[in-house]
């Protein structure tokens, strides 16, 4: 339940702090007095839009703060799955406006989005108003109104967990049917590509071999003529550095008898004419093997040039990504010719899936109907009271393919005079009787599922004399069980009160502002009496307040 409220700088309200308790609290005021204006700023922690126009000194920001007892609401887990700090008792759900319209949100100090915010909202809050009614006519909220008598919120979430798989194995099966149609009609054409690549009987990195032989080749004069330099001045016939490094080694092996500091050196000398005679012999051998080949040249050249053809017809920057390519294609003629067995798998799963939430659609389609039923003739009991003695209701079911709601349509059927079919919600009620529906409606679902408090917003509006009293008992009744906050212009509802709020305006020399002021038992009386009298109170309206409030006592 809401514990706390605080309001800056929103509208007329410069600052306003207002505490509330459990059980029914009635607030009251004149019109225009700002008791909308403290739902709208309500609305913003519950998620909804956020208007710049409302904030009162532009040179501030708006901020809107709650306090929540979540005890006993199950909310662990959202918390958890939206990484936001938990605590078993009490949440705060603040909501700030900037002056450039920038609107952000917060649960327990942690910003969150905007949708987080509007789904623990619907958790912990439900306004009801005027506006509301129209949701009456609307078969999915009908729909909605039979799964919380039903209890269905943990089936209904099963159902649409499998019906989502069904909606994807469709998905995929539709997908794969149009992979493979297209597949098909392009196959003569990939057979074709992947021909000519196969033909080509490819290896990993020949381009860059083939590229060095056909370099090796193009230049066989000039590196024969550069290796023989090499290998004539190595071991030439006349002054070759073999020669010259061999005398070295041997005058270093004279010097080496008389003076110590060249001991070794002619060692290193040896082993260094050892390395490039064996360079020699390599360089010899080499040019030996060198020979002019014109017709590897041509093969080489040859099949560089159908190499760099496919490489552009492909658009590949080398022969590893032509073998890519080639797969692929494989690829794609395997799937083309398994393809039937591909999509007798996926109707196989789709068929399954099917079944699966067909399975659970019917399931919660029994669950509708039984509470369907029960639900009418609760509502019958319960409507009667209230000026509609001659009231008739029916849930008509429509049987549908499977939905995100399963295989249930429903339209509510009622008749608000005798003789009178059933018709439409829409089509036969006024704007009175949907109003005093839809708290029947209200309290059944309070008295079967877990709701969090609600706020009836002048719901009893056009209502007068005992129906009007038999709406503040009903609304008492609700508030037994869950927080009730009403705002009314009526007696016989605020007198059934357990806290009673009052809004009004006052002037100071610069502006107008919303106060208010909760009512002691003294002040609760005269609020009353001031509602039944007008401007011009008298001790009869005071008594007749004293009345109203005795009787709800008992």
């Amino acid at each position: 339940m809401i514990k706390q409220l605080h309001i800056s700088n929103y509208a007329l309200i410069d600052k306003l702090d207002i505490g509330f308790d459990d059980g029914l609290t009635i607030i009251t005021g004149e019109t225009g007095a700002g008791k909308s204006i403290i739902l709208g700023a309500l609305s913003l922690i519950l998620g909804e839009r956020a208007d710049s126009k409302t904030i009162r000194d532009t040179s501030a920001k708006t901020v809107v703060e709650a306090v929540f007892d979540v005890g006993g609401y199950g909310l662990e887990p959202f918390f958890n799955d939206n990484d936001i700090d938990w605590d078993e008792h009490e949440c705060l759900v603040r909501r700030e406006l900037s002056p450039t319209g920038r609107s952000r949100a917060f649960i327990n100090d942690t910003p969150v989005a905007l949708n987080v915010l509007r789904e623990l909202a619907t958790r912990l809050l439900d306004i009801h108003s005027q506006h509301s009614n129209m949701l009456l006519s609307q078969p999915a909220f009908q729909l909605s109104i039979v799964d919380s008598i039903a209890g269905n919120e943990d089936l209904l979430g099963d159902y649409r967990k499998s019906y989502q798989q069904y909606r994807d194995a469709l998905k995929q099966l539709a997908e794969t049917e149009k992979a493979i149609e297209q597949l098909r009609r392009n196959e003569d054409y990939i057979r074709f590509q992947l021909d000519q690549l196969q033909a080509m009987q490819l290896q990993p990195n020949e381009d860059k071999q083939l590229e060095a032989l056909q370099s090796k080749l193009s230049n066989i004069t000039e590196l024969k003529e550069t290796l023989w330099n090499v290998e004539n001045e190595l071991n030439g016939e006349e002054n070759s550095i073999l020669e010259r490094i061999s005398a070295i080694a041997q005058h270093l092996e004279d010097a080496e008898r008389n003076l110590t500091d060249v001991e070794g050196m002619p060692e290193r000398v040896r082993n260094a004419l050892i390395e490039l005679k064996d360079i020699a012999q390599s360089v010899s051998s080499i040019v030996d093997g060198l020979n002019d080949d014109p017709a590897e040249l041509a093969r080489v050249d040859d099949r560089l040039n159908n190499i760099y053809s496919l490489q552009r017809k492909h658009n590949a920057q080398d022969v590893n990504e032509l073998i890519d390519i080639q797969h692929d294609y494989e690829r794609q003629l395997g799937e083309i010719e398994h393809n039937d067995d591909i999509l007798e798998e996926l109707k196989a799963r789709v068929s399954a899936c099917r079944a699966e939430a067909m399975d659970l659609a019917s399931r919660l389609s029994a669950r509708r109907h039984q509470a369907a039923a029960d639900f009418g003739q609760e509502l019958l009991r319960m409507a009667s009271p209230l000026g509609m003695k001659n009231i008739s209701f029916d849930v008509a079911f429509s049987e549908t393919d499977l939905t995100a709601n399963g295989i249930d349509s429903v339209e509510f059927m009622m008749a608000f005079n005798k003789n009178q079919h059933p018709m439409p919600v829409k089509d036969t009620a006024s704007g009175g009787e949907i109003s005093r529906v839809m708290l029947c409606i209200k309290t059944i679902i309070a008295r079967h599922i877990q709701l969090p408090s609600i706020i009836f917003d002048e719901v009893d509006t056009g209502v007068s004399g005992d129906v009007a009293t038999m709406i503040g008992e009903m609304m008492a009744d609700i508030a037994r069980t869950i927080q009730v906050i009403a705002i009314t212009h009526l007696p016989q509802v605020a007198a059934n009160g357990d806290h009673h709020l009052r809004v009004f305006k006052t002037d100071n020399e610069q502006e107008t502002l919303t106060r208010v002021q909760p009512l002691d038992e003294q002040e609760h009386v005269m609020e009353i009496a001031r509602m039944l009298s007008g401007k011009d109170l008298n001790q009869a309206a005071i008594e007749n307040a004293k009345s109203l409030i005795k009787h709800k006592k008992k």
